[in-house]
């Protein structure tokens, strides 16, 4: 299950065993380090438990994000030390979920790409990124109203950039769904799609009959 993923994954995930151990004796951000290496490997034990494969290349995106929006973003404050990581973060969470959302309705269609129509499902796809986007978004306001934390940073123009970060991930997501369906492309981000198909090939019986 770890063996096969990739040394980005690796490296970030002994990082973090090492900055959980020293926080716990340093009692500085303890539950930060140690909430974000479990969040990151969570998508394993669940994918166990379901009887998937998830590509490496899925994992490692996963990795990188949880780090980058928790450790990098909150512990360092590179929210506030960089004014464009919020929009990056915002951006490529975007991406994945539009990815995912496309993986979930490729699914539903047992991989049958001839009932699938391409437009259809990639609309399906940007909304499902979008919607994902904006209850992110209700939860910030939340937990700033409920507990008086400063997720939205400015306000207004803070949400607003991250809504036009996730239209613009979303965007990028659906259309690489889009490729997948009209062009059979695999390469660039229809590359983890194409890998999930291939080590999944039960959910998938129509794509492969029909070869």
């Amino acid at each position: 299950m770890f063996t096969e993923q990739t040394w980005l994954a690796k490296v970030i995930w002994g990082l973090l065993a090492i900055f959980t151990l020293d926080a716990l004796f340093q009692r500085n951000w303890p539950l930060a380090f140690l909430i974000t290496l479990l969040l990151s490997m969570a998508p394993l034990f669940m994918a166990r438990r379901a009887n998937l494969l998830i590509p490496p290349s899925f994992i490692a995106a996963i990795v990188v994000f949880v780090g980058g929006t928790l450790v990098l973003g909150e512990v360092f404050d590179f929210y506030n030390r960089f004014w464009w990581w919020d929009l990056v973060m915002h951006g490529g969470s975007a991406i994945g979920f539009g990815l995912i959302g496309f993986v979930l309705v490729f699914t539903m269609f047992q991989g049958d790409r001839y009932a699938a129509p391409p437009f259809a499902v990639a609309f399906f796809v940007f909304c499902f990124a979008l919607a994902i986007g904006a209850v992110w978004e209700i939860f910030e306001f939340g937990m700033d109203q409920i507990f008086g934390l400063n997720m939205q940073k400015s306000g207004l123009i803070d949400t607003m950039w991250d809504m036009i970060m996730n239209l613009v991930g979303a965007i990028i997501g659906a259309s690489s769904g889009y490729a997948y369906l009209k062009w059979r492309s695999k390469g660039g981000l229809i590359g983890p799609i194409h890998d999930f198909v291939r080590r999944n090939p039960r959910f998938f019986n129509r794509d492969r009959n029909r070869r």
